[in-house]
C-alpha cells in the first residue's frame, strides 16, 4: 500500500470565517493554525501547503485569561544598541488589534519557508465586516 501524496495544483482551498468575539485567544489561534497547516484535511501532506484561507473578524474583542490584560508583553527589537521596544496586551489592543491574532497564530506556524507561504493565507480584522464576500466564506465555529 502506498502513502497518498497530495501535489500542490490538486489542492482544493475553501474560505473560512472565525468571529473571535468572546473567545479565548490561544484557542482562536490554535483552530487557525490548523486550518491554514490544513491538517484537517484527509490530504495532509507535511511538505506541501494544503491548507485553507482563514478570516478572523473581531480580532478587538478576543478573550485573554488572567492578567494577561496588564501583564502581558509584546517585545520587538531593531537590531541596534537600545533597540528594544515593549509594548502591553492593553495598549496594541486600543492601536493594532490585529496584530494581538497575526502574533499568536504565527507561533503556531512552522518556521521557514513554507510556514511564511501558509502564513499569507491569513486575514485578521478589527471589527465584524471584511472584503472576502466574494470568495464566500463558510463560517467555522468550534
Amino acid at each position: 500500500m502506498k502513502s497518498y501524496i497530495a501535489k500542490p495544483a490538486e489542492v482544493e482551498r475553501t474560505w473560512y470565517v472565525i468571529d473571535a468575539a468572546d473567545k479565548t485567544l490561544g484557542k482562536v489561534a490554535v483552530e487557525a493554525a490548523m486550518i491554514l497547516r490544513g491538517k484537517k484535511k484527509p490530504i495532509y501532506t507535511p511538505h506541501v501547503d494544503t491548507g485553507d484561507y482563514v478570516i478572523i473578524v473581531n480580532a478587538a474583542k478576543v478573550a485573554v485569561s488572567g492578567k494577561k490584560e496588564d501583564q502581558k508583553i509584546y517585545k520587538s527589537h531593531s537590531g541596534y544598541p537600545g533597540g528594544l521596544k515593549e509594548i502591553p496586551l492593553k495598549e496594541l489592543r486600543a492601536s493594532k488589534p490585529e496584530e494581538i491574532v497575526r502574533h499568536a497564530v504565527k507561533g503556531m506556524m512552522p518556521k521557514g519557508k513554507l510556514g511564511r507561504q501558509m502564513f499569507k493565507k491569513l486575514k485578521v480584522y478589527a471589527g465584524p465586516e471584511h472584503p472576502h464576500a466574494a470568495q464566500k466564506p463558510v463560517e467555522y465555529t468550534f
